[in-house]
């Protein structure tokens, strides 16, 4: 009987580890077809760019380059007013995250550690505003900015977008997981708002900021339609802007096009791979208590 009970334990050990292996094997080709699927537009933009531009409109195309053509990204900078888009793209962006990181810190702070009456009902309204389209608040956004006399101006690009009510959310999250015991603490030392949040809140809430500062980067740096709107001169034009007058001008060249493309996005590339940890703590750091 021994015997048999060992044998059926060793047998049962064995099924099981082949369920544990078929379902890792699963979840892994899972994962590698849909990082194949995220990741093949993105490769064939860069194929695209290195073709020559005869090679680029082949069709059907082939997932190598068949002849390497380095100079087009030195080309799409003489062709084009390039470094400027990106200069004002870079500002933009870069001002837009800075307004956005305050705001919400400054917001979310209230929510989470100042008591008011109705504080509930205000954030409720303050959260609502998430669903209303960007759409719907272009026309009077742009009404603003007129009568304030900031078009074709970094200020009418970046004014609008200095807060936003996601990164309040985000923030008061993660306000309201730190510890009351070292508020209470901060009060015996002596403490008030701006030094607790400045001393404490602020560095035990650095993912969640840095998870901020990413998405409000990648965000602005990716403006098409407020831009396009507000904006008349190449001097003020932000790249995306730049890359469909670059796609206009150059409509044979489409080499220069892809190459283009390439260069906007190595910012956004760049920026997620350095911040890759602070990005996946900052979303994940209120998910678990404890």
């Amino acid at each position: 009987m021994a015997v048999d009970t060992v044998r059926a334990h060793v047998v049962s050990n064995r099924s099981s580890g082949r369920r544990r292996t078929a379902g890792r094997v699963l979840n892994y080709a899972l994962l590698t077809g849909a990082a194949a699927l995220v990741l093949l537009p993105i490769y064939m933009t860069l194929v695209f760019s290195l073709q020559p531009g005869a090679e680029a409109l082949r069709f059907p195309q082939s997932l190598l380059p068949t002849s390497v053509d380095l100079s087009v990204f030195a080309r799409v900078f003489e062709v084009s007013g390039l470094w400027r888009y990106l200069l004002n793209s870079a500002v933009v962006a870069v001002a837009i995250t800075i307004g956005q990181v305050v705001t919400s810190i400054m917001a979310a702070y209230v929510f989470a550690e100042i008591p008011f009456r109705g504080r509930n009902l205000v954030f409720g309204g303050f959260m609502a505003t998430l669903i209303v389209p960007t759409e719907v608040t272009l026309i009077a956004n742009y009404d603003t900015i007129v009568s304030l006399g900031w078009l074709d101006s970094y200020r009418g690009l970046t004014v609008p977008f200095l807060a936003t009510a996601f990164g309040t959310f985000l923030l008061r999250q993660a306000f309201m997981g730190i510890p009351r015991d070292l508020r209470d603490a901060a009060n015996l030392d002596g403490y008030g708002h701006l030094g607790y949040l400045w001393t404490v809140a602020i560095p035990l809430a650095r993912p969640s900021i840095a998870a901020l500062s990413v998405f409000s980067f990648l965000l602005a740096w990716n403006q098409y339609l407020w831009p396009l709107l507000i904006t008349n001169s190449d001097s003020n034009r932000t790249v995306q802007i730049g890359l469909r007058s670059l796609a206009s001008a150059n409509v044979t060249d489409f080499n220069l096009i892809f190459a283009g493309t390439v260069i906007a996005s190595l910012p956004i590339f760049a920026l997620l791979i350095l911040f890759q940890k602070h990005l996946i703590r900052g979303l994940t750091s209120g998910a678990v208590k404890g």
